[in-house]
């Protein structure tokens, strides 16, 4: 039992330093940012990159050469971004210019190999490799043959010098070509001539400048006339339009309000109706049609033009003012008149019933009720006492007396 253990430990204990001596020595791990190729002792270098990630390989037989896939940049500047300085270029009128010029490239897609094969990824004394250095000496020679095709006033042309750019551009690529490298673009950063030249070079695109702000304010110039004359026009063409929509409009309050039967002078309320009333069927009809022009009425939607459009509103109002006054006259007329009879009536029945009352007071009863009444405003004192002018006492005699207060004679 313990010597079968021993053994299955031995061989644990070789599984694991396979498991960590095979990576080790047959895999080289390509980062995400770099080209790998597979270089063999016996058939040489594989025509194919490999992708990133581990790339297998035997001790011994294959080598694995990794290149950076990244861009490189070859600044020609005189700042501290690389070993490069600007470029002195002499322009074909004869001046010497300044250039700071950047110029990306990198190794072409799937020919990382080719490069390796030519033996170009050879790091020399510098501490670079063979095509970084091939690259930029070919670089230099392109730049300085293509960019002297520019004049000094070129330079100053953004279209002229980008155009340059773009050719320099593909004489650039055919030439890296055959190193297996690609530059994506030629950018010229800074121009810079001679002081006494940079001052007439500023002097010159100051006249340029000032010679595209005269031509920019001419153009102005020219679109703002436009501008008026259209903003000129627009405002006739409203003002025509709404004077014609003025025009129309008094037309048809004039229409509306005055209608379409001429009456000359006679102004009288219903002078209008009768002249209508007065028209054959043909002339009513052919009067309809005017109105229904005049007033923009649709007669096959529908539409129909009677007395009302016709007659108009002014004489439709006469004719009901009159016709106002005339039923108000006539209701005032009978009003008095009713007021009248009642106020007549109303004294015969009083007068007949003052002569009734009269009679009727006038016989016994009446004056006894009279008297009575009287009687009742009569107070008398609380004593008495009866006698003649000369103070002889005298008997009251109450019939005689209440006879003669009703206003008859006494008995005798």
């Amino acid at each position: 039992m313990i010597a079968a253990i021993g053994k299955f430990a031995r061989w644990v204990g070789i599984a694991t330093l396979l498991a960590w001596l095979v990576p080790l020595t047959c895999t080289v791990t390509i980062g995400p940012d770099e080209i790998g190729v597979r270089q063999s002792n016996v058939s040489g270098v594989a025509e194919s990159d490999l992708e990133p990630g581990w790339a297998w390989r035997l001790p011994g037989l294959h080598r694995i050469i990794v290149l950076p896939k990244r861009y490189a940049y070859l600044d020609y500047t005189s700042d501290e971004v690389g070993p490069q300085q600007p470029l002195q270029i002499r322009t074909k009128d004869n001046n010497i210019v300044v250039l700071d010029v950047s110029v990306p490239y990198h190794i072409k897609p799937g020919e990382g190999w080719s490069v390796v094969q030519a033996g170009n990824h050879q790091i020399d004394a510098n501490g670079v490799h063979r095509y970084q250095r091939l690259a930029e000496e070919t670089t230099v020679s392109v730049l300085r043959e293509q960019l002297a095709e520019l004049t000094s006033a070129d330079f100053y042309s953004t279209d002229r010098r980008l155009a340059v750019s773009g050719q320099t551009l593909g004489v650039l690529n055919e030439s890296l070509a055959t190193l297996h490298l690609e530059a994506s673009t030629v950018l010229i950063r800074a121009v810079q001539f001679r002081p006494e030249y940079e001052e007439q070079l500023q002097q010159i695109q100051l006249n340029e400048q000032k010679k595209l702000l005269d031509a920019a304010a001419q153009t102005v110039a020219v679109e703002q006339q436009k501008l008026d004359n259209f903003q000129q026009g627009t405002q006739a063409r409203a003002a025509s339009a709404e004077q014609k929509w003025i025009e129309r409009r008094a037309n048809l309050e004039r229409a509306y309000q005055v209608g379409f039967i001429e009456v000359g002078d006679d102004t009288t309320a219903g002078a209008a109706r009768s002249r209508l009333t007065a028209l054959t069927p043909g002339d009513r009809e052919a009067l309809a049609g005017k109105a229904a022009t005049m007033l923009e009425l649709d007669l096959d939607g529908g539409g129909a033009v009677d007395d009302r459009y016709l007659l108009g509103i002014k004489n439709v109002q006469a004719e009901t003012l009159q016709y106002d006054q005339r039923v108000r006259t006539e209701a005032d007329g009978v009003a008095a008149r009713l007021v009248a009879e009642a106020d007549l009536t109303i004294a015969k029945v009083v007068a007949e019933f003052e002569a009734k009352r009269n009679a009727l007071l006038g016989t016994v009863a009446g004056r006894a009720y009279i008297a009575w009444q009287a009687a009742d405003n009569v107070k008398f004192a609380s004593e008495l006492s009866f006698a003649s002018g000369e103070g002889v006492p005298s008997v009251l005699r109450l019939r005689k007396f209440t006879l003669e207060f009703m206003g008859e004679k006494g008995d005798k």
